[in-house]
């Protein structure tokens, strides 16, 4: 680079260790970045579906070797519990084994014509490139679920991760350039990009060359991205926040009931969407469930998410907990 770009130091949240410094991503890279995927779609998506679908086979398979070290560095970058991180692994592998099925399913219906001797045919195209931006709390799954699909269909993907979790993001890249590589395909299939999201992140939403913007986090972003991709008519996909509440009826089972409403709360420390916000309990049974409830809580063992003993980990920063308090 002709200049170096704004660095960014990657903190544990359990130690508040300095674990990297990374580079961020100007204007000038992600642009470079975008003429390199616009490029790579038009030879990716002349290959055929099942061709591209064993291409995600392979993916799926490296990111299944790399399980345990995937998993733990989710641990110590993101700070949920190692068994948590390596579950989260599995979910890439678990898309990527659905991706390759869906790849010879990618079917179209001939229908009659009112003209003699024709038929009509319906064929589904790729779009391009498609944006994918994560959230820390999830910050290897979520790029699978979308990517591995995209693939699948032909089109070629760029990931805007958290700043919060790059490391974890620049592992899944590398190992995927390693498929690719082995495959004899061009860059720009698959592209990383960490930086801000004033430089980075709204490049990306306002890019007309994105057609389709998967992003997850907050309901405020995803009202936010919402109106600025709509208004270019692109389209989108939002998975935001939420305030869940679980209903337990006087028929409940309470032990089941019991460790979904705990669990759903205390894991990832309630940094999840689908986290447990709120409970509502039949007055008949109210009493003894919070009891119970209490009770567990009183058992959560809190620290170092590395530790098989732990059941929670850390909030991801300090700003994390100035909001929860």
């Amino acid at each position: 680079f002709a200049s170096i770009n704004e660095l960014l130091e990657v903190r544990s949240p359990t130690t508040g260790e300095r674990l990297s410094t990374i580079e961020q991503a100007g204007a000038r890279d992600y642009e470079r970045v975008m003429k390199q995927s616009q490029k790579a779609f038009l030879a990716w998506r002349a290959m055929p579906a099942p061709a591209r679908g064993e291409i995600v086979r392979q993916v799926g398979e490296a990111l299944r070797a790399k399980k345990d070290l995937l998993g733990a560095l989710v641990a110590l970058e993101m700070g949920k519990i190692l068994t948590e991180g390596e579950c989260e692994v599995q979910e890439m592998n678990d898309i990527c084994d659905f991706a390759v099925g869906q790849s010879r399913f990618l079917s179209g219906p001939t229908l009659q014509s009112e003209r003699p001797m024709h038929r009509m045919m319906e064929q589904w195209l790729p779009l391009g490139t498609v944006g994918v931006i994560s959230a820390f709390n999830f910050p290897v799954a979520v790029w699978a679920w979308n990517t591995a699909l995209a693939w699948v269909c032909g089109d070629t993907a760029v990931w805007k991760p958290s700043s919060k979790t790059p490391l974890c993001a620049i592992a899944c890249q590398n190992i995927v350039n390693e498929v690719f590589k082995r495959n004899k395909l061009p860059q720009g299939i698959s592209a990383v990009v960490v930086g801000r999201g004033s430089t980075i992140g709204e490049r990306l939403v306002r890019d007309p060359r994105v057609p389709l913007i998967s992003a997850t986090g907050s309901t405020r972003m995803g009202q936010r991205i919402g109106k600025v991709v709509g208004e270019r008519l692109g389209r989108t996909i939002l998975e935001l926040g939420g305030n869940n509440a679980l209903i337990i009826s006087d028929k409940a089972d309470l032990t089941g009931a019991l460790a979904s409403a705990f669990f759903g709360a205390v894991g990832t420390a309630g940094q999840r969407c689908t986290s447990t916000r709120r409970l509502i309990i039949h007055e008949s049974i109210y009493d003894t469930y919070l009891r119970k409830l209490i009770a567990n809580y009183r058992k959560v063992k809190i620290g170092d998410p590395l530790d098989r003993a732990t059941l929670m980990g850390p909030l991801i920063d300090e700003g994390a907990v100035a909001d929860f308090e």
